[in-house]
């Protein structure tokens, strides 16, 4: 017999409670190895590529593309005994051993479900779900059915359903299956009254006693819409633009925000970028304004410690730590992320050129995996990149400030008491002034400015 295994989404990172599907790697019928990626999603924080930890055939994929499903929701079966070694034993009935299978794959599928709990791609785990031991007795050989027909993954579609989308997957919470499994309910028939259409206790309640709606299909992916006569495109908000809001809303009404501004002659720091170009050290790596600026925020960082601490509401703290993971701000298709270099204040200025080079070059791609972007203690944004002079950024949550690089322009400067065209650029620093009071943030703001402005500074820290 076929031995099926229901894939469940996994929570990639802290606190992820749902996922789109984007793109399916596989398709039914397909032969899958351990830890081969089958299915990109998009999470809050990421698009992120999943890979599985069994190998086998794949028989189903239980969601379709553009369809958003909850943490722990399955959405791919796979045959991990394609070949039925396990379906007969010696000269006992394959009919039996079918209709035994058969009764407790209902049982069996949420199981399955809460087998992969843990973040995928370490391998099954090694404890499996206890099922019931399948009766042994001896009946007359017959001849078996055919696999797909003896074995059914999910409980059998009723006929109001059968118009429904192939693939489509109820939202309900483990609580709400348990419950729907001992009243006999079939989640695929209940309409769901909460937002997004997830289906709550009183929904199957409802079923049970026969008053509640029934879903004659299910929940289409929702796209962009072009309405011609208003001449207007909504798009769905979700994914990493609904985190990005989410987040940056959290901490403009949180953290009072401080902005200050500096103009600076970055002139040396332009001649020795273009110097360090040519040293063996930065063969193969960029070396950018940015790398430069990341280096001086490091340097500054050790001066005033406070730009590097948080504010702990919930233990009435402020936190200091000793290490930069620097924020590195970057402009996908996708959205807004903030990927980090760990442990920046450690790294060379090579080190530092190659590792944000990497991290921007991922993030474009829409590849950050999640734990990438966690647990950032200051972020760097590169408003320059745009031709635009400076700006406001609002700090990541889980900070206490957020510098901006502005663009470098050439622009009359005075120098040594004569006029002269310089290469001249601005910063913004926003703080929170729970933690850094006027004086440590114009410190800070001053440090990096004159690192830039005569990175030979650097020598004196």
């Amino acid at each position: 017999m076929p031995d099926y295994k229901h894939f469940p989404l996994a929570d990639t990172a802290e606190g992820l409670t749902e996922a789109e599907i984007i793109d399916w790697k596989v398709k039914p019928g397909d032969e899958v190895t351990v830890n081969q990626i089958v299915v990109e999603v998009e999470t809050a924080k990421a698009a992120v590529e999943l890979p599985i930890p069994w190998a086998g055939v794949v028989t189903e994929l239980l969601v379709e593309p553009g369809q958003t499903v909850e943490v722990g929701t399955p959405i791919l079966t796979v045959d991990v005994d394609p070949q039925g070694a396990a379906a007969v034993n010696g000269s006992g009935s394959a009919a039996s051993a079918v209709s035994a299978e058969t009764t407790e794959t209902a049982e069996a599928a949420e199981a399955d479900a809460d087998e992969m709990k843990p973040l995928v791609g370490y391998g099954s785990k090694t404890t499996v779900a206890k099922r019931r031991a399948r009766k042994s007795q001896a009946t007359p050989a017959a001849p078996a059915p055919e696999p797909v027909q003896a074995v059914t993954v999910v409980a059998p579609r009723p006929a109001s359903e059968q118009a429904a989308p192939a693939g489509y997957v109820p939202l309900a919470k483990p609580p709400v299956r348990k419950l729907a499994k001992e009243l006999g309910i079939d989640l695929r028939t209940v309409a769901g009254s909460a937002e997004g259409g997830v289906i709550t206790r009183e929904d199957v309640r409802r079923a049970a006693d026969g008053t509640a709606e029934t879903a004659s299909a299910a929940p289409q992916p929702v796209t962009a819409e072009y309405d011609p006569a208003t001449r207007e495109r909504r798009v769905p908000i979700r994914g990493v633009r609904k985190a990005t809001a989410n987040a940056m809303v959290g901490s403009a009404f949180t953290a009072p925000h401080v902005t200050e501004f500096l103009t600076i002659d970055v002139t040396p720091m332009m001649e020795l970028r273009q110097k360090l170009k040519g040293a063996p050290q930065f063969s193969g790596v960029k070396l950018t304004p940015l790398v430069i600026a990341a280096k001086a925020v490091c340097l500054a960082a050790r001066r005033t410690p406070d730009v590097n601490a948080v504010w702990d509401e919930s233990s009435g703290e402020i936190v200091y730590k000793d290490y930069v993971h620097l924020g590195i701000a970057a402009a996908t298709p996708r959205g807004l992320v903030v990927p980090k270099v760990r442990d920046a204040d450690r790294k060379s200025l090579a080190e530092l050129a190659g590792d944000i080079g990497e991290l921007t070059a991922v993030a474009r791609d829409g590849k950050t995996p999640p734990e990438a972007m966690l647990n950032g203690t200051f972020t760097i944004t590169n408003v320059g990149v745009f031709g635009v002079d400076t700006g406001t950024p609002i700090i990541n949550p889980g900070e206490s400030a957020i510098l901006a690089l502005g663009a470098i322009r050439d622009m009359p400067w005075v120098v040594d008491g004569e006029l002269a065209v310089r290469k001249v650029m601005q910063l913004s620093l926003s703080f929170d002034h729970r933690v850094i009071d006027g004086q440590q943030g114009s410190q800070f703001l001053a440090d990096v400015g004159e690192l830039l402005a005569d990175p030979a500074v650097a020598i004196t820290y």
